[in-house]
């Protein structure tokens, strides 16, 4: 595997690498963070109206996967390159929700905001249940400060980034009574869901013999972290007391997979083949070509673009329409 140009904007001494790195987010995270997504009510009808859930699945979310690594490990120019791409295709993806009759636009800021404080709120939650347990207070501050930075890859005002759990949890009670429970975000929620999986071909035979399990653990594992609301909708039944045993075994075999990185990226490589040449570098510890990090300003600054807010911002003047 050649090495990435640089460290990216976070690097290896950060506490965004040292969250996303552990396998928890690459599972049970991205399974989480696609499925609450989905009660936004003008995500997911961006979603439905591309049928590319429902027709792709599998596609979608390794396209998801390498997009979030991309921001997260790799290296500058090809994060740029990620955003650049996501804001073009998101351009062309506008109409109107039959569910609350507004119009949805997936640049715009407050519906990517969700979609940002979705996943690494989920990714955090992941990483304490089944993972090696909360952060310290010194670290918390600064994932969230470094989830402002990453937000800037996207149309959101970092100013409106929650700086703090507290400001999370506030900003989840502001939005809760926009969210919906409609036929669309249960349908795309189960299919997120059903469609979650892990290749185990990797393992020696006597394991993999274990897949079915594994599978039946890890859809177990994400029902565990979410609200009982979206629980009820979804038509889960599972109650404390599974919620307990699930975890209690899970967090041992990702402690596991987090000592065997060899493996674990030889998993991501099947899993989600298009994210694998973006994360592995990172979780292999392949050094970049040039050991440095990078700010979003010079990241665009460097190749010449502006950033996403600035363009989303122009486009938004330019069509009169100013929504922000």
């Amino acid at each position: 595997m050649s090495p990435l140009e640089d460290f990216g904007i976070f690097g290896p001494d950060s506490v965004t690498w040292k969250v996303y790195r552990y396998p928890t987010s690459m599972t049970v995270g991205f399974t989480r963070t696609a499925l609450t997504e989905m009660f936004d009510p003008l995500v997911v009808a961006s979603v439905a109206g591309t049928g590319s859930l429902r027709q792709r699945a599998d596609d979608r979310y390794d396209r998801t996967l390498e997009y979030a690594g991309a921001l997260v490990f790799a290296d500058s120019g090809t994060a740029v390159g990620a955003a650049d791409t996501l804001m073009r295709i998101h351009s062309r993806i506008r109409g109107v929700d039959p569910v609350t009759g507004q119009t949805y636009d997936p640049n715009d800021p407050a519906g990517q905001l969700w979609i940002h404080l979705t996943q690494w709120q989920s990714v955090l939650h992941v990483y304490e249940q089944f993972g090696p347990g909360p952060l310290s207070e010194e670290e918390e501050r600064q994932y969230w400060a470094e989830c402002a930075i990453a937000a800037q890859f996207q149309t959101i005002d970092p100013a409106d980034v929650p700086c703090s759990r507290a400001e999370m949890r506030a900003y989840y009670r502001r939005v809760r009574p926009s969210l919906v429970v409609s036929e669309t975000a249960i349908e795309h929620a189960q299919l997120i869901l059903d469609g979650a999986k892990l290749d185990l071909s990797q393992l020696p035979a006597h394991l993999s013999l274990l897949n079915p399990l594994v599978q039946w653990l890890l859809r177990r594992a994400t029902i565990a972290t979410l609200p009982r609301w979206i629980r009820a909708a979804i038509g889960s039944r599972q109650g404390p007391i599974l919620d307990v045993v699930v975890t209690a075994v899970l967090r041992p075999l990702m402690r596991i997979a987090s000592r065997r990185p060899q493996l674990l990226a030889q998993m991501l490589e099947k899993s989600s083949p298009r994210a694998y040449p973006v994360i592995a570098p990172a979780i292999l510890d392949i050094a970049p070509t040039t050991p440095e990090t990078v700010s979003v300003q010079n990241a665009f600054r460097r190749a010449g673009r502006p950033l996403p807010r600035e363009q989303y911002m122009t486009l938004v003047s330019d069509s009169g329409s100013l929504t922000t």
